[in-house]
């Protein structure tokens, strides 16, 4: 068995803006090498407010998924807020690898960056 079911990213921020084709976006990216899906719930912590609770993605089993941060929205339609330091904590069904990637393009010569989360 390959994987962990709790992985944690503690350093998460949404640019506000966005300048050429390419919108700043962070992703949470899961491979899962298991034959059964995986049912992934992730946390939103912030520094000055509650957590924000119930965002839930899939990814099927043996595949991979990019969650679009900018894109995800909680049961309520809450979507993540931008221009705000956050943590995300992703709690799976089943052991999967957890990776973070940010497309910041809030300045003409864009930067992508990516890290391995933390496995808890």
């Amino acid at each position: 068995m390959t994987g962990k079911q709790k992985w944690l990213i503690p350093d998460g921020f949404l640019q506000p803006q966005s300048s050429g084709d390419q919108v700043s976006h962070e992703a949470v990216c899961v491979l899962n090498l298991e034959e059964e899906s995986a049912l992934i719930r992730l946390t939103f912590y912030f520094e000055d407010r509650d957590p924000m609770e119930d965002f839930t993605a899939e990814c099927p089993g043996r595949r991979t998924h990019h969650i679009r941060l900018d894109q995800l929205t909680d049961d309520s339609g809450c979507g993540v807020p931008r221009n705000v330091p956050y943590a995300v904590e992703v709690d799976s069904s089943v052991p999967v690898i957890v990776q973070h990637s940010r497309l910041d393009t809030s300045q003409e010569p864009l930067a992508l960056c990516t890290t391995m989360a933390y496995s808890g």
